[in-house]
């Protein structure tokens, strides 16, 4: 099967959103994980690596956020709207987090700033990727 580039970087993130998601179930990755690790809302004290705030809801989410990315890399179209979607997703949990919207979801500074890097690095990657390929689709 001949992948894209965009097919192939979505199979990555994905792949990278799995791995995530895991980790925040391990002790050791996640400290506080027996005792600070709340199924969801902000009082969750876990952190993976010591650094963003997780919770058990964000571990299912982003094991979720893997599978979708998985299953869309099949496509170029799929994999397109993964990262454009899933990074406008992301701008939207920044501004909440800025906005003080984000009650229902552990998060900290860390978080924030993933959240704003996440979201434009796959905008970019989505569009940069299928740059070429809609330039010929209109062509």
């Amino acid at each position: 099967m001949n992948r894209m580039p965009v097919q192939s970087t979505v199979r990555v993130v994905g792949i990278a959103f799995l791995l995530v998601g895991g980790l925040g179930f391990v002790p050791g990755v996640t400290t506080h994980l027996y005792g600070g690790l709340a199924f969801a809302g902000d009082g969750s004290e876990a952190e993976l690596l010591g650094l963003f705030r997780v919770s058990v809801l964000h571990n299912i989410v982003h094991l979720l956020f893997g599978v979708a990315g998985l299953a869309l890399a099949s496509t170029v179209s799929g994999a397109r709207t993964y990262l454009v979607g899933g990074g406008g997703l992301y701008l939207v949990l920044w501004v909440l987090g800025l906005v003080g919207g984000l009650d229902w979801l552990p998060v900290n500074a860390a978080d924030h700033w993933l959240h704003l890097a996440l979201g434009l690095g796959m905008i970019g990657a989505g569009v940069a990727l299928t740059r070429s390929r809609r330039a010929a689709s209109v062509a």
